[in-house]
């Protein structure tokens, strides 16, 4: 019995040896591509990779209010006259779309602990929240979300990398 079952596998591999035998190269060679098809026209809309930037998207935020984010000292979450007047900006390009809802994200730098750059990051965000409501944004529009710092806009441990960290973004949701 094992001489015929090592026989049976000896004999199958060895069909599967012969049955790969060496490849040959193609008789003829497929055409050179030619031209590439005309993409559809879409009115400006979309970018390269298929992101929306026309009106109501986040590119036409950023392009429109001159920024999508408010940036903060070291442990703070004030908003100096630079922000207000950056989110005074959101609010009126929100007041032309009240169909767009937005996540006011929260950031912080990579200095302090998890927990309180989450605490800071919410804290941060609210504020952004809070002061778009003054302005007259719906708050049932606007959510929050705290990344603290593990969502660092810069990498680096200096100054210059911490200032852009400490952020709050606002974000189109579609």
């Amino acid at each position: 019995m094992k001489r015929t079952l090592a026989l049976a596998l000896l004999a199958s591999g060895a069909l599967a040896l012969s049955a790969c035998g060496q490849k040959r190269a193609p008789e003829s060679l497929p055409p050179e591509p030619g031209p590439q098809a005309p993409v559809a026209a879409n009115n400006g809309d979309y970018d390269a990779n298929g992101n929306y930037i026309g009106p109501g998207s986040q590119a036409d935020l950023r392009r429109t209010a001159g920024s999508d984010r408010v940036f903060f000292d070291f442990d703070s979450y004030g908003l100096d006259d630079t922000d207000r007047a950056t989110l005074t900006r959101q609010a009126s390009w929100l007041a032309q779309y009240p169909n767009v809802n937005v996540t006011i994200e929260g950031h912080a730098d990579e200095r302090g602990t998890r927990d309180y750059n989450l605490a800071l990051g919410e804290r941060r965000a609210n504020a952004a929240k809070n002061f778009l409501a003054s302005l007259g944004v719906a708050t049932t529009r606007m959510s929050v979300v705290s990344y603290g710092k593990e969502r660092p806009e810069a990498l680096g441990s200096d100054e210059q990398s911490w200032a852009q960290n400490r952020r709050a973004v606002t974000m189109v949701i579609r």
